[in-house]
């Protein structure tokens, strides 16, 4: 019996493609929920041997987009709330 593959191995796998890669990005954002058109772009970008440039990348956006919205994050105990 063949041995199944991690679904995330596999995406990382197929996604050497260009023409799998516009499409796999459009249809992230054809989703309409804002979390994913981010997420596939660090997947592509891991694809590509590009993971850790990705990741500082987007949490820099991240730290910008809260700091002009004048929010910042913080963790809190559900207990305390």
């Amino acid at each position: 019996m063949p041995r199944s593959v991690p679904f995330g191995d596999y995406l990382i796998e197929s996604l050497d493609n260009s023409g799998l890669v516009e499409a796999y990005l459009s249809a992230a954002l054809e989703e309409g929920d804002p979390c994913m058109f981010p997420l596939a772009l660090r997947d592509v970008a891991q694809a590509r041997g590009m993971k850790s440039a990705a990741t500082r990348a987007l949490q820099s956006l991240a730290r910008a987009l809260l700091d002009g919205l004048g929010f910042q994050l913080a963790v809190e105990s559900k207990d305390a709330a």
